[in-house]
């Protein structure tokens, strides 16, 4: 996969360290929660389809990781650094054993056409974390 990015090279280096830094507090976290479960769910508030995705999964039984970043009126900028970061242009972001696998549609399809629960059992069943979604509280 391709995909267009600006290069190093084009970036002065005065400012290469803000581009670096730009929110990665939030990167990180989403990083950590990657690396500590199975399925991880980035949503926001009010928008239907981070919840339509994880009504899904726990009707299927799979346990995730939600992180919740604002809501349509707050934090926009922390979850553009997300939306940078991954490529994906939607949220919710979700990520089975690490891998970016879509938003609430996709998952849906993996769901239905057993992929996700196959996915899961390569690594070692299902089950991960507390099977309670969480959501992070976003940084002031």
């Amino acid at each position: 996969m391709s995909r267009p990015l600006l290069p190093e090279s084009r970036v002065d280096p005065a400012i290469r360290e803000v581009i670096a830094a730009n929110h990665r507090d939030v990167i990180d976290e989403v990083e950590a929660a990657i690396a500590a479960h199975a399925v991880v769910v980035v949503g926001m508030k009010q928008n239907p389809f981070p919840r339509r995705a994880r009504k899904a999964l726990s009707a299927a039984g799979i346990a995730f990781k939600y992180l919740e970043y604002g809501s349509y009126f707050n934090t926009w900028r922390r979850r553009t650094a997300l939306k940078i970061w991954s490529g994906w242009p939607t949220f919710p972001m979700i990520f089975v054993k690490g891998v970016l696998v879509g938003g609430a549609t996709e998952v849906q399809k993996l769901l239905g056409s057993g992929e996700l629960s196959r996915r899961l059992a390569e690594a070692g069943g299902k089950a991960n974390g507390d099977g309670r979604a969480t959501a992070a509280k976003p940084a002031p």
